[in-house]
């Protein structure tokens, strides 16, 4: 039996806004990985149809019509810093799609579109520190969380200016 590999060219960046017959499968997708309620992605990802606020903003690659990637820009990531938005949050890339570049071409599409809704800085709060430093992110402070009690140790909040174009590897070009 001889399975071939669907071509790279199968793959799409979707903003859901552009696609909002994706926004079930999509709240669904991240709801499996991250733990938060489908219905907040489901009302978050809603919001972002109304194309007169920047905010909140979601992203999906697909290939061959299932979802193998995505991240979100949301005012605050559950952090106290309200004033440190908007925050990319939720990038995840299914393990068998990893190590291809497909997590920096989708922060690269996230910034160029963020910049073309004039927003300069975005915020991250992460302890996935090399992986985004890769990326052009940078260490700001440390912040707590929304609920101190039940994660009581700081976490680190990195910010990027969406104009920074970290030139993309050639594995990285392919979707």
């Amino acid at each position: 039996m001889d399975i071939q590999k669907p071509a790279e060219n199968s793959r799409k960046i979707r903003k859901i806004s552009d696609c909002p017959e994706l926004i079930h499968e999509a709240a669904g997708w991240f709801h499996s990985k991250w733990g938060v309620p489908a219905e907040e992605y489901i009302k978050s990802m809603e919001e972002s149809l109304d194309l007169s606020f920047p905010i909140p903003q979601w992203y999906v690659i697909t290939e061959e019509d299932s979802i193998i990637a995505g991240a979100g820009i949301i005012e605050n990531d559950f952090h106290s810093r309200k004033d440190l938005s908007p925050n990319l949050c939720a990038l995840y890339v299914e393990e068998p799609f990893r190590c291809q570049g497909i997590a920096g071409l989708l922060l690269s599409f996230i910034c160029h579109d963020m910049l073309q809704k004039g927003i300069d800085t975005l915020y991250l709060v992460t302890d996935h520190t090399s992986f985004y430093e890769r990326y052009g992110w940078q260490f700001l402070c440390t912040v707590q969380t929304e609920e101190p009690d039940a994660f009581p140790v700081p976490i680190r909040m990195y910010t990027r200016k969406t104009s920074l174009q970290r030139p993309l590897l050639s594995q990285e070009t392919r979707v």
